[in-house]
């Protein structure tokens, strides 16, 4: 047997219908090797990485300085428990992320990935809203179409039927407010424009603001915290928020003694332009939840950074219970913290920030040609995440039946031509590495236009 039959045997993957998975007519590709942004298969061949080894990868693969610092790590010791003792990484690491989310005085929790970075700031909230003597607050408000994990409590603060709806018994109840996704909004008085991203075109009057202010006034003190991804949510379909949004989000909690918790699991460390999301907006977050790119793509650890409001809530004497009793036996795991000390130090010494501004305009360049093709409904980007939204219609924006996976098709179609990458239902999306050259990102555009074209002839 080789890899593709143990796999096909023995492996229950996520998000996948394992029938046509384990189909006669499916052959997986197997990964065997990383360089930069191309990934080699067993049967040698290469494809470009199209969407960063799903949202985490930074750097590119195999980027010696990350790989050095995961040797030199293990040259000491590669994980020692996070509960009762330290150690010199994880400490390191914690003051480079209070200080670059620029959370003043904050904290770091470690955990292992998005949804369990999530789950802690949830309890977090929860537990400093009891402690403090604000009992009576204990609603959550979150975006609709929301994903923030698969966890009993981060699905609690989604809303997306397709994730969540069989495991609907199990959560808690939170209180849903509009996306302010403009494209599908009833709202926006603006007929589809073709080469006009909807947020440009827009024509609305903040009615998803109203909406929250609603919400926020009908659950008075009973409102503990926001929860949102700032700018772009991602597991929604790549739905892109209007600039201004969060900063009037942010005010109308503030004004009400709301936290604001935000997701940058996906948003963060570069990838819509500012090292976090809601630097954009020159917002700053009570809580704020960050994994995937934390280690440029390398090992699961992740990071909830807290203000030192909610962090005193839990200072008290032992015998009052005050702890915050919760935590992974990789927590603070010192391999991880190594590789993300490393891929923080690259921002610098490469000037990440600066390069992606250059790569974010070529990566717009090859999306642009999309605008052509009579079923793409929107093109949307933000820094070096772009969407091409697949529509039946274009006029009345009515989508493909889901069962029909257009999306998927021409996702597999693409990878004929040497790309590979994941819809969201008939969401295309393109979040390529950092370390893309102008050639490859071209070629991923190209790819992924020739694989629109095979499913849906112009």
């Amino acid at each position: 047997m080789n890899s593709a039959d143990f796999d096909r045997e023995y492996v229950w993957h996520p998000f996948t219908q394992m029938r046509d998975w384990n189909s006669p007519g499916h052959a997986p590709i197997v990964i065997v090797e990383g360089h930069g942004t191309i990934l080699k298969a067993e049967d040698g061949r290469e494809y470009l990485d199209g969407n960063s080894s799903i949202w985490t990868n930074l750097h590119g693969h195999r980027r010696a300085e990350i790989d050095q610092a995961i040797r030199d790590q293990l040259d000491r010791i590669a994980h020692s428990s996070f509960l009762g003792l330290t150690n010199d990484v994880a400490a390191r690491l914690a003051r480079e992320l209070v200080e670059v989310t620029g959370i003043e005085d904050g904290k770091v929790f470690f955990s292992d990935d998005g949804a369990t970075a999530m789950e802690a700031a949830l309890k977090m909230v929860h537990q400093a809203r009891i402690q403090r003597g604000e009992k009576g607050r204990t609603t959550f408000i979150s975006l609709g179409g929301g994903y923030h994990g698969d966890t009993v409590g981060a699905m609690s603060a989604g809303h997306s039927p397709l994730f969540h709806q069989a495991y609907k018994p199990l959560l808690f109840e939170t209180r849903e407010v509009m996306s302010p996704a403009c494209y599908r909004c009833p709202y926006n008085r603006a007929k589809p424009e073709r080469g006009a991203d909807a947020r440009a075109t827009r024509q609305c009057n903040w009615e998803c603001v109203g909406k929250l202010n609603i919400a926020l006034d009908e659950l008075g003190e009973k409102a503990s915290a926001f929860v949102l991804e700032p700018r772009v949510q991602g597991a929604a379909g790549m739905l892109m928020h209007p600039a201004g949004y969060l900063e009037k989000a942010a005010a109308a909690c503030r004004e009400r003694g709301v936290w604001l918790v935000l997701d940058e699991v996906m948003t963060g460390f570069g990838r819509t332009g500012t090292m976090f999301a809601y630097q954009q907006e020159e917002v700053v977050p009570d809580l704020v939840a960050l994994a995937k790119g934390l280690t440029g793509g390398y090992l699961p650890v992740a990071a909830t950074v807290t203000s030192r409001e909610i962090f005193d809530a839990f200072l008290g004497d032992y015998s009052e219970l005050k702890t915050f009793f919760h935590g992974h036996s990789y927590t603070g795991n010192a391999l991880g913290c190594a590789a993300a000390l490393a891929s923080l130090k690259i921002f610098d010494s490469e000037k990440t920030l600066e390069g992606n501004q250059a790569r974010q305009k070529k990566l717009a360049e090859g999306l642009s040609r999309f605008w052509s093709h009579p079923n793409v409904g929107d093109v949307r980007q933000e820094g070096m995440i772009g969407a091409i939204e697949i529509v039946r219609n274009f006029t009345t924006r009515e989508r493909f039946p889901f069962g029909e996976r257009i999306g998927h098709q021409i996702c597999e179609a693409a990878r004929k031509h040497g790309l590979l990458t994941r819809p969201i239902g008939d969401v295309l999306m393109l979040m390529p590495p950092y370390c893309s050259t102008d050639e490859q990102l071209a070629q991923m555009t190209e790819a992924l236009w020739q694989g629109l074209q095979e499913v849906l002839p112009m």
